[in-house]
């Protein structure tokens, strides 16, 4: 068996950020899986990382004389697996817009700056690709499809034995072991719905497919999800969601909406949080771009909030249209909050922001995750202390410190 490696992009990983601040591109959530968790499921095997160097410790890269590197932000089908099987021995795979997809080498030192040498295929298929922030919920319904048809075809879902919960289209509904759902409404008449082991679906939730819900996360009473929605492992998640994704360890716990949104890993959002997806003037939503600098036309007219790891949001806080929110940040206050916050900011729009002190940033997030029952190690401080010196310019730009 060859070593499968997932491979970091430069241009699509700076077009990805905050999230790949803190995680390879592959590790990015759409669908009801990670890309990883689609590579691993498809080709039987985990794949190893090609990523920057710090984050390589806790995402280590294992090669051997016969390797068959991907490129992370590739999601995988049928189609696509059949063309990497079939590639040759010391070729590349790129598509027609000339963007590397596959190397299969016997190198274990080749990278995506190395200079090519390999004999080069052009892949005339159709394939879905993360190449912006947007990306993550404009494909994850038809990810949710895929990854549902790939998880379920072989599986039989645990029934719902709860006398009180409607399903529409109960045949387009996977349970898995150990979900507790009480008087909760599933219409899977516009997609599946997927719902994870040892999940909870409490009283009055009104859940629309496509959707999925990873292990262990908790849906609060009352709660609306509109279409397109994943939410994944050890979230709570209360209120109005819609076209969202949720990477897992984050809360929205309570009444307010969300929508046309990512939040990372480790967020919290206060009570009556709220996000704007649509302009007044129903024109395209622009996003602050981590490789300009400026504001990047996404050509959507919905478009709501992006939000990285670890950065938490005070009651009733109000985000614009488009909004993209660093690594490690804490915000409140009144008033909508400005379009870009950076990394390891602390304040809000009117009251102002100053710089969130490292030391006690660090205390916050390990509490954050040790309440999880995780270990923030040494990787997880390393990681963060890298993304503090490497935003610090965007804070002396941006924030009054």
């Amino acid at each position: 068996m060859p070593s499968i490696i997932l491979f970091d992009d430069s241009t699509l990983r700076a077009q990805l950020l905050p999230f790949t601040y803190t995680r390879p591109v592959a590790t990015i959530r759409c669908g009801i899986d990670t890309i990883l968790e689609k590579w691993t499921k498809w080709l039987s095997t985990t794949p190893s990382f090609l990523t920057q160097p710090y984050l390589q410790a806790g995402f280590p890269l294992e090669t051997s004389d016969n390797n068959i590197f991907i490129n992370g932000a590739l999601c995988p089908d049928q189609t696509l697996i059949e063309a990497i099987e079939n590639l040759p021995q010391e070729t590349a795979l790129y598509s027609a817009q000339k963007e590397l997809l596959v190397v299969k080498t016997t190198s274990s030192e080749w990278n995506p700056e190395s200079e090519s040498t390999f004999s080069k295929v052009v892949y005339e298929g159709s394939f879905m690709m993360i190449r912006h922030i947007w990306d993550i919920f404009t494909y994850n319904g038809a990810q949710i499809q895929s990854d549902f048809t790939k998880l379920t075809s072989t599986r039989k879902s645990e029934p719902i034995t709860d006398p009180f919960t409607r399903c529409y289209n109960p045949e387009n509904i996977f349970i898995e072991p150990g979900a507790n759902i009480k008087a909760a409404i599933l219409n899977a008449e516009n997609g599946p719905i997927y719902i994870g082991k040892n999940t909870t679906i409490q009283e009055g939730a009104a859940i629309q497919g496509p959707f999925a819900m990873g292990e262990g996360s908790i849906i609060a009473q009352n709660a609306k999800i509109r279409v397109n929605t994943s939410i994944g492992p050890y979230c709570k998640i209360g209120g109005e969601v819609g076209g969202s994704v949720i990477f897992g360890y984050s809360n929205k716990g309570h009444d307010g909406y969300l929508g046309n949104s990512v939040l990372g890993e480790w967020c919290n959002l206060g009570a009556n949080t709220n996000n704007s997806n649509l302009k007044n003037d129903h024109t395209n939503v622009k996003l602050h771009s981590y490789v300009t600098g400026s504001l990047e036309d996404t050509g959507l007219q919905f478009c709501g909030l992006f939000m990285g790891d670890y950065s938490k949001a005070g009651i009733s806080t109000m985000f614009n249209t488009g909004t993209v929110v660093g690594v490690n940040v804490n915000v409140y206050g009144a008033g909508f909050q400005a379009k870009h916050i950076p990394s390891f900011s602390w304040g809000g729009n009117a009251e102002g922001f100053m710089e969130y002190r490292f030391q006690k940033a660090l205390t916050v997030a390990t509490d954050t995750v040790s309440r999880r029952g995780i270990v923030f190690d040494q990787n997880k401080e390393n990681v963060l202390r890298e993304v503090f010196e490497q935003t610090q310019e965007q804070r002396l730009q941006e924030v009054k410190i």
